[in-house]
Formats: C-alpha cells, sequence, structure tokens
C-alpha cells in the first residue's frame, strides 16, 4: 500500500498516543524511533531476500553480501514479532539483540529495554506493533528519502514533546538548511563530519540537499559524527541508515575523546557543520598538552566553564587544508552571540582572523531554538578562501522582521529571509542595514571584536518627517485646544466657578 509524505508522517506521530501516559514524553523517542526503524528493515531485507531466494537458493539467500542493509535473523521478521500475543516486551527485547548480534554495525543502537517499561504491557506494545504494520517501509513502498524526512520529523515532534532539553539534540532544519547553503557546492566523493551530531540532522539534510538541489547522489558522500549522549547516538545512527547514507557515528565527547583520528592527528574533512551545546564545561584541565595540538590559538585555554572556543578550535582543525589535503575545508558553526564580542576571547578571535579562517557572521533572530531565546549566528570558516575575499569578512544582520515569522512559541526564519541571507553571502554583498564586507584592517582596529553592530548600522532607520504636513496637524490640534478651553469657561461661568 503507497503512502503520501503527509500520511507517513501522521502515522508514525500517532504511535506516541498508543504509549502516551505509559511512560514520560521524554521517552517516547527511546521505545518509538528503534521500532519504526526495524519495522522499514525488516520489510525491505524480507523483499531482497525474496529475490536472491529465487537468484541463489535457500542456503546462499541470507548472505551478508547480498545485502545493503542489516539482515536479519530468520525467526525476527516483522511478522515473527506480530504473531507474538504474550510477553511482547522480551520478545521485542530478543528480536532487537538478535539483530544486533547479526549485525555487529548496529552494536549499541538499540538502548531501549521495553521490559522495564511496567506499563508498557502486551496491550499496548501489540497495538504499537500492529499500527506500525499498516504500511510497508520498504524502498520501493517508500523511498528511503521520503522515509529518513518523515523519521526527521518524528524526531522533531519528541523534540518538541520534551520542549528545552529536546533542543540539546535536534536543530530547528530552517536554521540546518541555511548552514548548509552557506558552504554548499557539494561534490561526489566529498566528506561531512559533525562532532556534535545529536540526532543527525545536520547531515542527513546535507544529504538531501545534495540530492533534490544539486541532483547529486547522496551514497557518493560520507557522513560522519560524534555524540557523547548514547541514546542520541543511536538515533543518529539509525538516522543514516533509514537514509541510506554512507558513513558512521562515534560515541564519546569529541573535546575529551576525539573518535575520527588517525595516529595523532585528526581526520579532516570537506565540511563541518554543527550546533555545539552554547557555552557548555569542558575538560579544560585533562586538556592542557592536547595530543592533537587543537588549542593553541593562545596560551591560554578557554575558561572550564565556557567551552565555546574549545569546540570552534577542534572544528577548525578538523577542516582540510590545501597545503596538506590539495583542498581546504569549510565550517558553519552555529554559535551564541557572546563568542563574537567578549573581551577575553579575543585571544581566539585574533588568530581566528588573522589566519584568514573567517568567512562570514550571520546574526540570526532571537528565539529560533525550543524554549531558547538566546541570540545565536552562525559563523562561517574557509580554510581555502577564494582570492577575491582573502583579507575580507563579511557581516550579514539577519535578525529584523524581513528574515523570519512569528510562531506560537518560537520563531522561524522564512525561506525568503533565508534566500537573502545566501544570496548576499553569495554576491559578497554590501546592503544597507543588512550586510557589509569588511577589511581584517578594520576588524583589528576594533581589537578584533566581531560584533556585528560594529560592522553594520542595525538601528531603525528614522522615518523622513513633512513639515508641512506636521504644521498642519499642530495647528488642527491647537484649535481642537482652544474650542475645548472655551467650552471649559462657559461651563465654569455656568457653575459661578472662577
Amino acid at each position: 500500500m503507497s503512502i503520501s509524505l503527509d500520511d507517513l508522517e501522521s502515522h508514525l506521530f500517532k504511535c506516541a498516543d498508543i504509549i502516551r501516559d505509559a511512560v514520560d514524553p521524554t521517552d517516547y523517542k527511546e521505545y518509538i524511533l528503534p521500532l519504526v526503524y526495524y519495522k522499514s528493515i525488516s520489510d525491505e531485507f524480507e523483499k531482497q531476500y525474496e529475490d536472491n531466494l529465487d537468484e541463489y537458493g535457500e542456503d546462499f539467500a541470507r548472505r551478508k553480501r547480498l545485502y545493503e542493509i542489516p539482515v536479519v535473523p530468520e525467526g525476527y521478521l516483522w511478522e515473527d514479532l506480530r504473531a507474538v500475543s504474550d510477553n511482547v516486551d522480551q520478545t521485542l527485547n530478543e528480536a532487537f539483540d538478535a539483530l544486533a548480534e547479526a549485525n555487529p554495525d548496529l552494536e549499541g543502537v538499540f538502548r531501549a529495554d521495553y521490559i522495564d517499561a511496567d506499563a508498557l504491557d502486551d496491550d499496548r506494545l501489540g497495538r504499537l506493533v500492529e499500527h506500525l504494520s499498516k504500511y510497508d517501509l520498504d524502498r520501493d513502498s517508500v523511498p528511503p528519502d521520503m522515509l529518513g524526512e518523515a523519521y526527521m520529523d518524528l524526531v522533531r515532534h519528541f523534540a518538541e514533546e520534551e520542549g528545552k532539553s529536546g533542543g540539546q539534540f535536534f536543530t530547528p532544519p530552517h536554521i540546518v538548511r541555511l548552514c548548509i547553503r552557506l558552504v554548499d557546492d557539494f561534490e561526489d566523493g566529498e566528506d561531512f563530519h559533525d562532532p556534535t551530531v545529536g540526532s543527525g540532522g545536520m547531515l542527513t539534510e546535507a544529504a538531501q540537499y545534495y540530492q533534490n538541489k544539486q541532483g547529486g547522489d547522496p551514497s557518493k558522500l560520507t557522513f560522519t559524527g560524534q555524540e557523547i549522549n548514547p541514546d542520541i547516538a543511536a538515533i543518529a545512527k539509525m538516522n543514516l541508515s533509514i537514509h541510506g547514507l554512507k558513513g558512521e557515528i562515534a560515541r564519546e565527547d569529541s573535546l575529551s575523546a576525539p573518535q575520527f583520528t588517525d595516529d595523532d592527528e585528526l581526520d579532516r574533512f570537506d565540511y563541518v557543520l554543527a550546533n555545539f551545546p552554547f557555552s557548555a564545561d569542558w575538560a579544560k584541565d585533562d586538556l592542557q598538552d592536547d595530543p592533537y595540538g587543537r588549542f593553541d590559538w593562545h596560551e591560554k585555554l578557554p575558561r572550564a566553564d565556557r567551552g565555546d572556543y574549545a569546540f570552534i578550535m577542534h572544528m577548525a582543525k578538523q577542516l582540510k587544508r590545501p597545503e596538506r589535503d590539495g583542498t581546504g575545508g569549510k565550517a558553519a558553526i552555529v554559535i551564541p552571540h557572546g563568542v563574537l564580542f567578549r573581551k577575553h576571547e579575543s585571544r581566539y578571535r585574533k588568530p581566528m582572523l588573522e589566519n584568514d579562517l573567517v568567512e562570514a557572521i550571520v546574526g540570526l533572530p532571537e528565539n529560533l531554538f525550543q524554549n531558547n531565546s538566546i541570540p545565536s549566528a552562525i559563523l562561517v570558516l574557509n580554510a581555502d578562501k577564494p582570492e577575491e575575499r582573502e583579507g575580507e569578512v563579511q557581516f550579514i544582520h539577519a535578525a529584523d522582521e524581513d528574515f523570519y515569522e512569528e510562531l506560537s512559541n518560537q520563531n522561524e526564519l522564512t525561506d525568503a529571509g533565508v534566500d537573502h541571507i545566501v544570496e548576499n553571502f553569495r554576491e559578497w554583498a554590501t546592503e544597507e542595514r543588512v550586510s557589509r564586507t569588511v577589511d581584517i584592517e578594520e576588524i583589528r582596529e576594533n581589537d578584533y571584536n566581531l560584533n556585528i553592530a560594529l560592522y553594520v548600522d542595525t538601528t531603525e532607520p528614522e522615518e523622513d518627517i513633512d513639515v508641512e504636513e506636521e504644521l498642519t496637524k499642530l495647528r488642527k490640534l491647537q484649535a481642537e485646544r482652544d474650542d475645548i478651553e472655551g467650552r471649559m469657561t462657559q461651563h465654569m461661568e455656568a457653575l459661578n466657578y472662577e
């Protein structure tokens, strides 16, 4: 049975209604997302298995090399799960264990324990499995990009259910799309990395952009990410797999234990896309002598309770360099505004600017994130700036109402607003009260302060005054006042008031 994207999204959202009140909303993702993933894998495997059975026979049809997806062990197809009515929680746990055992790449992906959730009884779990059985999710029925989009919408839905904590693993799509367009022009063979990958939205959105806007094949790109939270890392792994993307999601903290390394050097990438946790604590004391030489922009490291520049230095080190790799990498990093102007951090801005890494800074509207109104910006780094942009930085002030719309609980960049930003960036344009390209010398004179208001006049223009019109209004008001005073005098005399 075929299904539209809207119907698929609605269908998946209804899973939450089935387990509502049985588990906390913050745990919806733990129990529903793995089941959606399992259903899609099982449906596609079953279809491919039937084809391989006809061609190779039963003894060979399950050989892993025949499949680009995880192999579902015998006895654990979706229909096998669907047939169980007693101890459904135990059956689901066993099915996920069997799938992970048969496919080592899935180790650590399935973390939910359905037995531990006491309120998820046979009735609720049975209804959840039956609900997901309504539609086939194999790739012929639902293309990977469509299933991936519905999956990410489900992730967004759960982030909204969680409120503020949900924003830690989900970046709003309009911000992600802007980041991607600020570094786009992708080519086959390139690689993308997100060191604070969350649920993987930056990576999957880049893949969809390459396919839908540039006509490219995302399977010819490589996507990697690192995430400290094991539950969220599991979601990112499933997300890449559902989208049919080649890559790897690693666990651990990117600053304390980077996983993408080659001996004593960090792996370097064509593109780094990230929305790191703003002003978070980091293990400063443990990294005074960092083996990868990441934090060398100044002898003093960033404060232990404010790791913004630690993340920025880490990402700058992850970019390919023309002198070493033959090409230079680009990064689009979501940052808090304080990074641009906090006085004691000028010691980090100076080397970043003097090494000509900064290509652009885009100031964003307030209240773009889930239950977080902190002002933010996008820092665009380029390790190989075009010759005509060398020694310059473009500042874009995109915080005015022309760039966003107000929703019920937060603001959202409009498509026209994003287009406006990207057009100015690509054309390296200067536009009154919106954008300006600034020579590094002017930034030096400002002690490397990158506050956008220093370089772009962000004040609202005063309206031109029509003197004749204003005098006419004044005369009219004076006449009205004289009339009122006259009538008041008459009333006072009639009442014998002096």
